[in-house]
């Protein structure tokens, strides 16, 4: 029974056209009787003002007519004029008509349909379209399972049927049939027609093929091929919704037909048809969600084709023709400028930048070739095609993103995903699997190909390197926002994809190509900061040629790593930032000192990987004399010179940040120095003795003092907060430390064999002082209560120095508490204690 509900609704539908019909016959009859009773009349004069008519009507508002009145204005005068104005005599009711339509017609027309008259408008007209398709697709599987009429006829009345469906549509169209044009003029009759008779053409020429084997793979190829396209271009005519069946029905065409042969460039060629001609269909049109299905499902069909094909080339080149249409065709001809020169940069500025222009063409776009291209390079280790592949589409993507007026999300994208193919084809990602949870894949194959990695991973990184300082030179006074985007990616993605390549495919001792790559990328990134510059790029450009300085420093710090080590990359990468900080001597450029910063933070680095900087086992084990010394104070003289130098400099942050790193490292440097000579040459994890901790105390004392001096002649937060740190650090070494773990009352340790001159005397004495010193030193220079805390530190000091000093008088060298107290001991701390007292007092 379910079968002959289509064609219960193909005949209800027509019932109610003709009822319609009939309706619309006695409309008209009516209406030319009171014509033809006006016309009577009309040659009777009337004065104009009788009947309340608008002659003129707004041109900029779309009036609909019935076919009353069209047919009324278009009815001649009896004497051949035009009709003016209807006579005063008329009758009460055909004055009231004329009245009635006159002032509809002046009534401007509703700019845009509410819902609820699109869907009361339309509902019928869908419903009856649908049910028309359906009636093409049942009326064939009836026939079909009830044999009535043989394959041949069922599949020549079906393509007939939709025949008819598309002459019919097209009749409409071309108002070869005024009172259905009429009548439905706002329910997209014609559309709806051509829909159904697409959709029972398709349905006529799969069964051909899939059902009967009247028609060959190829044959049926074509004509759904050229069905999907004619109903593509009659998308034209007929609208946007028109143009999605067919763009799906072109897409969906190779699924329905199969064959023992498969071919993939005879798919790829044909989808890139069906996606290149929707490019072109969308910029005659202005649409948008068109093309972007279309570059959806030709990404999905890349996937799909990926999944166990062997060839990927017609994948890359269709992938690659869909970026050109998007560059060339649509949007990328018709885009427009989101740049806005006077704007600073900010993150809403960014944000805006992010929402503007066709953002479903430019998302759909970037994800369709970007996901292919990373599961191309899920092809083995041992092959070398699908990472080229997978370079050209990141290459073309970015270039695609650049061009014109430049789009975000592409180029953002095309980075983001460059990085990520990098990562994956290297095996961070499996090593880092392994080194976590303990099981992972092996990718030692990898490095077998190595030199074809490292060439494709440096040809990436040039190419990016190119796009980005050829759109800086382009766009960096009418779009700065994104150029200074462009410049990051440059300052930091050929360094990322240089550095991996160095890491997994390298030679640590000297590297050769990646030292000499990395040198030359450093040198055209400074050269491009001093040729904008030259250009006026500042102060507009500021931010972008900070960046690109930026970039030439990690360029240049990575030719350090790759072509030296040790010692000598820690000194020299000092040296590289102190290079570029002493430039500011002639050119004004606010992030010269930063990079100044930048060396000393990779200088902390290194020497937090491996403080020897040189390995334990090639440290000298000489007191002082060592490695250690230029390790640790050149890059300390050269941040204690570039703080003097940044003196004047009127950026305050990078100022008081290199006096900070200043003070830091040379008192690393001292430390380190202690550390080495007091533990026999070796640096090592073991814990501190007192006398050890004690020269850190009185270094960090000293520390405080000579920032509370540097503040007070060059006045600075630095300075002033740093000095009060450090005198808080000392507090509490002397708390946890001199008077806690490290106590030789507790730890046992030998205060060695001369009465004054001994362990105790380095370790509560001479701190005791310092901190006395610096509380003198502090007292008008800082707040009363940090003076306070520096007096009792002293305080303490002194008193654990008395009161241990006369605790070896009567134990001797080892002092510790398991030892017990003899009676004359006890009484001898009272009587220091009281001497203490009256000292005070005095």
């Amino acid at each position: 029974m379910f079968e002959l509900l289509p064609l219960i609704l193909i005949g209800v539908l027509f019932v109610i056209n003709r009822g319609a019909a009939k309706r619309i016959d006695r409309l008209e009859a009516e209406l030319g009787e009171v014509r033809e009773r006006l016309l009577r009349v009309s040659g009777a004069t009337a004065a104009p003002s009788a009947i309340p008519m608008e002659t003129e009507e707004p041109a900029d508002v779309a009036q609909p007519q019935t076919v009353a009145e069209t047919e009324i204005a278009e009815e001649p005068a009896l004497d051949g004029a035009p009709y003016q104005s209807a006579p005063a005599s008329l009758p009460e009711e055909n004055a009231e008509l004329l009245t009635t339509a006159a002032r509809s017609k002046a009534t401007p027309a509703a700019s845009a349909e509410s819902l609820e008259n699109l869907l009361g408008a339309r509902w019928a007209v869908w419903a009856g379209g649908l049910a028309l398709a359906l009636g093409g697709v049942f009326l064939v599987r009836y026939s079909i399972e009830s044999g009535l009429l043989g394959p041949g006829v069922r599949l020549t009345l079906a393509a007939l049927f939709g025949l008819l469906l598309l002459a019919a549509g097209e009749l409409i169209r071309r108002k070869a049939l005024p009172k259905a044009e009429a009548l439905y003029a706002n329910a997209m009759v014609p559309g709806i027609l051509t829909a159904a008779g697409a959709v029972s053409l398709f349905g006529a020429i799969y069964a051909a093929h899939g059902i009967y084997e009247f028609i060959g793979p190829t044959l049926a190829f074509m004509l759904l091929g050229l069905t999907a396209f004619g109903v593509l271009g009659l998308s034209l005519l007929h609208g946007q919704a028109l143009a999605g069946l067919g763009l799906v029905g072109s897409m969906l065409t190779p699924l329905l037909i199969s064959t023992t042969a498969p071919s993939l460039w005879t798919l790829f060629i044909y989808l890139t048809v069906a996606q290149v001609a929707t490019a072109l269909a969308s910029r005659i049109k202005g649409w948008q969600i068109v093309p972007a299905i279309a570059q959806v499902l030709l990404g999905l069909w890349a996937l799909v084709a990926l999944i166990d094909a062997a060839e990927i080339t017609p994948v890359a080149l269709s992938l690659i023709a869909m970026i050109a249409s998007w560059m060339l065709i649509w949007p990328g001809a018709k885009g427009e400028d989101p740049a806005e020169p006077g704007t600073p940069l900010s993150l809403d500025a960014l944000g805006r930048r992010m929402a503007s222009g066709p953002l479903a063409l430019d998302i759909t776009l970037s994800l369709a070739v970007l996901l292919p291209a990373l599961v191309m390079l899920d092809r083995g280790p041992t092959v070398t095609l699908p990472l080229f592949a997978f370079a050209a589409l990141v290459a073309a993507l970015a270039a695609a993103g650049s061009a014109r007026h430049g789009a975000f999300w592409p180029t953002a994208l095309a980075a983001m995903g460059a990085l990520i193919g990098a990562v994956v084809k290297s095996g961070l990602i499996a090593q880092a699997q392994v080194l976590l949870l303990g099981f992972g894949w092996d990718e030692t194959a990898v490095v077998s190909l190595g030199g074809p990695v490292m060439l494709i991973f440096l040809g990436l990184a040039a190419v990016f390197a190119f796009i980005g300082l050829a759109q800086n030179r382009r766009r960096f006074a009418e779009d700065p926002l994104f150029a200074t985007v462009w410049s990051v990616i440059v300052a930091v993605l050929p360094v990322m994809l240089t550095t991996i390549s160095f890491v997994f495919y390298g030679t640590y001792a000297r590297d050769w190509a990646h030292g000499l790559f990395a040198l030359s990328l450093g040198a055209v990134l400074l050269a491009a900061c001093e040729y904008l510059a030259r250009r006026g790029a500042l102060p507009g450009f500021r931010r972008g040629i900070d960046i690109l300085l930026l970039g030439s420093f990690l360029a240049f710090a990575l030719a350090l790593h790759c072509l030296t080590d040790g010692v000598v990359t820690t000194i020299l990468l000092a040296l590289l930032g102190f290079a570029y900080l002493m430039a500011t001597r002639k050119r004004a450029w606010s992030g010269l000192p930063w990079m100044m910063m930048a060396a000393l933070v990779g200088v902390l680095f290194r020497i937090f990987w491996d403080p020897t900087l040189v390995g334990p086992d090639a440290l000298s084990r000489t007191p002082i004399l060592n490695q250690l010394l230029p390790g640790y104070g050149i890059p300390a003289l050269l941040a204690l010179l570039s703080a003097y130098e940044m003196r004047n400099w009127p950026g305050l942050r990078v100022r008081n940040a290199l006096q900070g790193l200043a003070s830091l490292l040379g008192l690393l440097a001292l430390a380190i120095l202690v550390r080495h000579a007091m533990n026999g040459g070796v640096l090592d994890a073991s814990a501190p003795t007192l006398g050890e901790q004690s020269i850190y105390t009185l270094l960090v004392v000293g520390l405080s003092g000579i920032l509370m001096t540097l503040d007070v002649k060059s006045p600075s937060p630095v300075f002033r907060y740093g000095s009060m740190v450090a005198g808080g650090i000392a507090i509490l070494q002397t708390l946890s430390l001199h008077l806690g773990v490290l106590n030789p009352y507790f730890s046992g340790e030998s205060t060695g064999n001369w009465p004054l001159i001994n362990l105790l005397l380095i370790g509560y004495l001479l701190p005791g002082l310092a901190y006395a010193g610096l509380a003198f030193y502090a007292r008008d220079k800082r707040p009363l209560p940090y003076v306070i805390l520096l007096a009792l530190s002293g305080a303490l000091l002194g008193f654990a120095w008395v009161t241990l000093t006369v605790r070896r008088f009567w134990q001797g060298e080892f002092i510790a508490y398991w030892k017990g107290f003899e009676q004359a001991e006890t009484y001898s701390y009272s009587v220091a204690w009281l001497a203490i007292g009256v000292g005070l007092l005095a």
